[in-house]
């Protein structure tokens, strides 16, 4: 895709989020008040997704899902709720989301390649969902199968993004990543707000700041591609991600895409937890849909994260009920008192369950179920099979190393606590004794914020942070990874929430700690405005500074860039099948999981036999596994099967390249077959009509 081309789709992209923002954001108003323009991003960005899932699922076009958008903006335009002063005060918001994509998409236009790692997968998916928008979308690793057997409305959410922009979907891959990063910030921005007074920027940091894993093996010379992946590698057949790796590493996957709605989620049960006493029907009623839009697609991007965050959302609506209870209680929020005089409390309405201070806790799970019902009817995949015990704890190097920066902040922001306390010092020894120290460094600073007496929603954030590393210490979930990787997949799709909850909690405990010590009087506005301006320069520089000896780093955001050079064939034969209409399902060659073989259905979206077979075992029942691939031999090698096994799996084409001849010996010539495309080395047949 030439770079004109680029330059307009980023263009066409943007110019749709800001239109779905900018739709929603007057109706946010009444209830989020001077939160309304940063929440519309992410609420935009869920409330489109359901709308374009429900068109699938009707099997309605994707541009259907832009009218309710359509009719919102016209109708709060005519109400004239678009005028000059409603702008006034929102740059900072769009600043931060603009800030943070550019960041973004620099890093992916050095780093563009759909070649490694999880990336044939995500691009697999999200080119199977533009191809075809339907509802369950098609497994291109599985021909005749569903994605039902996987959370991947996340895919589905850029896949109609770039079905209505019309953007292919190798560039929609790089494209993908920028807006979740700069949804994440702009929420996380708007969470500041709320935790801290001063130094509001300094949450932002949660998702730039790389672990102590990273500095220690930094320290030690090696080269910085290296650096990155070891320090994601620390405790032993586990991983450990953190959000800047995530985003470095560029993997369009289900637990990356999720980071701005745990962001956004957060935002909205603090937001709640602060201003429900005062809130009235309508703004009550908003945040109940807000919370459940937000949980409700938790199951659908990762289902991992509802696990954490379903236990998360009914504590606070416990706390949102007994705070109502006590209504003589002064309001968490410290500038509540200041901005706005207390409204009048309406939770002795009889009858109205929504006037009720216990109704975010009974409403929110139930709703959030409601919304998306369809999909847990359609939802066919084995699942977590039971939940074991650890045997192999952290040790507590590879422990600090992940969590020390946490760890620290917590005890500086504890101190007065510790000096109070000393004795809750002794709180790791039992740990220590029954051989999990590591969780008794975490269960330190966890006591000391049981104890205090007085607790801020920082507090309740770290707290949650804090509970989740300790129980990955004695417990995991049970999957197929075999004995020596059983708690990999715990530890990596835990740590990433637990990483967001302690270090929005641990960096704006910092804020608030710091900025008496460093805001003694205002700076001037020129030298505030020069440090803005140097710290934004510095962030968009950095992608285009550092090298980690990327594999294919074109200067591009098409991801498919690079198979011109490297398998120029190939990348002439996906463009011509791209073209096509009326391909049910190709036939290519089989080669185990994360190589190269499997990459026409990945790069097409068109099913395949089977890709990469252990992520089909994965979330497939047995019975399949060797018949798939032993089939895929016999169509290459065996002539006289080759046409009754595609018709087996209604597979319309048959490719042949350099992967197929070096994996088979094929005889596919032989079959009888039309040959419909024979071009730099590559031949795709067909099976007539």
């Amino acid at each position: 895709m030439e770079a004109e081309l680029q330059v307009i789709a980023v263009l066409g992209w943007l110019a749709l989020l800001f239109f779905l923002q900018l739709s929603v954001w007057p109706a946010l108003r009444p209830a989020l008040r001077e939160f309304a323009y940063p929440a519309s991003f992410p609420v935009s960005l869920l409330a489109f997704t359901i709308v374009s899932w429900y068109c699938g699922l009707l099997h309605l076009p994707l541009q259907a899902a832009l009218i309710p958008f359509i009719i919102l903006a016209v109708f709060f335009l005519y109400r004239r709720q678009y005028d000059r002063s409603s702008f006034r005060g929102q740059w900072r918001w769009f600043l931060v989301f603009f800030i943070f994509f550019i960041f973004m998409l620099e890093l992916r236009f050095v780093n563009p390649s759909i070649s490694y790692a999880e990336k044939f997968m995500d691009h697999a998916f999200l080119a199977s969902i533009m191809r075809i928008p339907v509802v369950p979308p098609l497994d291109p690793w599985f021909a005749g199968g569903f994605l039902n057997v996987y959370y991947y409305l996340g895919y589905w959410m850029f896949g109609a993004l770039g079905g209505i922009t019309t953007i292919p979907s190798p560039v929609v891959f790089n494209l993908a990543l920028p807006t979740v990063l700069a949804n994440a910030a702009v929420s996380m921005y708007a969470l500041a707000h709320l935790l801290t007074r001063r130094l509001r920027w300094l949450p932002l940091l949660t998702l730039l700041v790389v672990n102590p894993s990273f500095v220690w093996n930094l320290l030690q010379g090696k080269a910085p591609g290296a650096v990155l992946w070891d320090s994601t590698r620390t405790i032993p057949n586990a991983i450990n991600e953190y959000p800047i790796f995530s985003f470095v590493w560029g993997d369009l996957h289900a637990h990356v895409i999720s980071i701005f709605n745990q962001v956004f989620l957060l935002f909205i049960l603090v937001y709640a937890l602060i201003r429900w006493k005062d809130a009235g029907r309508g703004e009550r009623l908003v945040l109940i849909g807000l919370a459940a839009l937000s949980l409700g697609s938790m199951p659908l991007i990762n289902t991992w994260d509802v696990i954490l965050y379903a236990p998360v959302t009914v504590v606070f609506g416990f706390l949102i009920w007994y705070n109502g209870r006590s209504s003589a209680a002064p309001s968490p929020d410290p500038e509540v008192g200041a901005r706005e005089k207390p409204r009048v409390s309406v939770t002795n309405k009889a009858g109205d369950l929504l006037l009720k201070d216990w109704s975010f806790l009974f409403c929110v799970p139930p709703l959030s179920v409601l919304i998306y019902l369809p999909f847990y009817l359609q939802m066919n995949t084995r699942g977590i099979q039971g939940i074991g015990l650890v045997t192999t704890p952290t040790p507590v190097s590879a422990f600090l190393l992940v969590h020390g920066i946490f760890i620290v902040l917590f005890l500086i922001a504890l101190h007065r606590e510790i000096v109070k306390r000393p004795f809750l010092l002794l709180t790791p020894v039992p740990f220590a004794l029954a051989g999990y120290a590591s969780a008794g460094i975490a269960a330190l600073p966890l006591a000391y914020f049981l104890a205090k007496r007085k607790r801020d929603p920082a507090d309740l954030l770290a707290m949650f942070g804090l509970l989740v590393i300790i129980l990955c210490e004695f417990l995991f979930l049970k999957d197929n990874m075999g004995e020596t990787y059983y708690r990999m997949n715990t530890v990596f799709k835990f740590y990433l929430p637990a990483w967001i909850l302690m270090g929005t909690a641990g960096f704006s405990m910092a804020a608030t700690l710091i900025a008496p010590l460093v805001i003694r009087r205002e700076l001037p506005r020129n030298f505030r405005f020069a440090l803005l301006a140097g710290a934004i320069a510095l962030l968009l520089a950095a992608p285009l500074a550092v090298s980690f000896d990327y594999q294919y780093s074109d200067r591009t955001l098409d991801g498919l860039a690079y198979l011109s050079s490297a398998h120029p064939g190939d990348a002439e034969a996906v463009t011509w099948l791209r073209s096509l209409d009326g391909v049910s399902a190709i036939v290519e060659a089989e080669g185990g999981d994360y190589t190269y073989y499997s990459r026409i259905s990945s790069f097409t979206g068109i099913p395949a036999v089977i890709g990469m077979p252990f992520h089909e075992f994965m979330w497939r029942a047995d019975g399949w596994y060797g018949e798939r691939t032993n089939d895929v031999r016999l169509i290459y090698e065996d002539p006289e099967q080759t046409r009754a096994l595609m018709e087996k799996y209604n597979a319309t084409h048959l490719y042949a390249g350099d992967a197929e001849r070096e994996r088979y010996s094929v005889r596919v010539e032989e079959a009888g077959l039309p040959l419909i495309y024979n071009r730099s080395g590559v031949q795709i047949y067909r099976i007539s009509d």
